[in-house]
């Protein structure tokens, strides 16, 4: 993808979500290293501890930039990694800021000709010269945080198949969604697992859902997402499980409660009873699938949807509405409305009961779960009416 409108030769790559900052500079960088030809492109080390080791990669660049390729064509230039165009200790230095004016009015009068230079970098303050005079005399480009981006799970796909295909692999859509709700927006484990995956799977190029959940580690949040998993299946020996692992977290997590897991899974049945509303008035199919899942959340219409985010399937992961889809074909809504009900009575239980905590939890549990369980067709019947 070639650079925006602007100075074809100069690229400014910042922002919070490093792993796109990242591949966009080397994009750059292969792309225009490719078509100079030669030897002499340069990738200059732009991360600083101190005021004195920020002056000295300045001074890379510069003499980078000056020294013409040995054998004549043009040359490719990656100021890589700047950590001190944002607002840190080092970054506000008087002396730092005063060298990166100089070297934004540098870069603006530079005559390009043959030469290319993309510099990456974190998040940038946007108040300083050096910013104004990138924006004015070449191509900036941000690329936000993925946690403050509705449609992260999207962003975080494209970043696992470009990584992935670097590699030499590709993925199916099931085990996509997987890794990325397993990941979710975090750009630099993103990456970590994309690797591991890579070299899991040896000579094998096609990564299926299996591998993801034999390798993949799942963030902490993810782990949690566990026992709302195993209760959406309805497995009441695996929900068990689930609760066991999470009581015996609690020991060693001092964050974890059991007033923290009665959320969970208060959170897990209210998803559970919108999505199923929405199947009973067909803004959601019962097929529904990661892949088409975002399309049918952004067809409802707003007032439809809760305003608490928390509980709004706009910003939910695909993959996390198409598994609460399937899990609504194991309860009727009566039986998670009772759910919330036996809830309700468990959260007093452990108010105000000498009950073990555990016994009280998973005498609830057994409560909801615990009993036949329909087919799925039948229950999906039920939920949409």
């Amino acid at each position: 993808m070639p650079p925006a409108p602007g100075n074809p030769f100069l690229a400014f790559c910042h922002g919070e979500d490093d792993l796109a900052v990242k591949q966009r500079a080397r994009s750059l960088f292969d792309q225009w290293s490719k078509e100079l030809g030669g030897m002499d492109h340069e990738i200059i080390d732009g991360h600083a501890g101190t005021a004195s080791e920020a002056f000295k990669s300045i001074n890379r660049l510069r003499e980078a930039l000056m020294t013409l390729p040995f054998f004549g064509g043009g040359k490719a230039i990656w100021w890589q990694g700047c950590s001190f165009l944002g607002d840190d200790r080092t970054a506000s230095a008087e002396s730092v800021v005063q060298a990166c004016a100089e070297l934004g009015g540098e870069l603006s009068k530079f005559p390009w000709g043959n030469v290319r230079l993309v510099i990456s970098a974190g998040k940038a303050d946007k108040r300083r010269s050096f910013f104004k005079a990138l924006t004015k005399a070449g191509v900036v480009e941000e690329f936000t945080a993925w946690a403050d981006d509705p449609r992260w799970a999207d962003r975080a796909g494209h970043a696992a198949e470009v990584g992935l295909k670097a590699r030499g692999k590709e993925i199916a859509h099931d085990a996509l969604s997987a890794l990325t709700a397993s990941i979710g927006p975090n750009p630099r484990q993103l990456e970590s697992e994309v690797e591991k995956l890579s070299l899991f799977v040896g000579d094998r190029t096609r990564i299926q859902i299996d591998d993801v959940e034999a390798i993949v580690t799942r963030n902490k949040q993810a782990r949690a997402f566990a026992l709302g998993e195993a209760f959406g299946e309805r497995n009441l020996p695996k929900l068990l499980r689930r609760l066991d692992e999470e009581m015996w977290e609690m020991q060693f997590d001092k964050a974890k409660t059991e007033f923290g897991l009665l959320a969970l899974l208060i959170m897990k049945v209210r998803g559970m009873l919108i999505i199923s509303e929405l199947l009973r008035l067909k803004y959601l199919r019962p097929d529904t699938t990661p892949q088409n899942c975002s399309a049918q959340v952004q067809r409802i219409p707003p007032e439809k949807l809760p305003e608490d985010k928390r509980y709004n399937p706009i910003g939910f992961h695909p993959y996390v509405v198409a598994k609460t889809v399937e899990h609504c074909r194991n309860y009727t809504q009566p039986e998670l409305v009772r759910a919330m009900e036996v809830l309700l009575r468990c959260n007093r239980k452990l108010v105000g009961s000498q009950l073990e905590t555990k016994l009280v939890l998973q005498q609830a549990l057994v409560e909801i779960a615990g009993g036949v369980k329909l087919k799925g067709s039948s229950r999906a019947s039920s939920a949409r009416g």
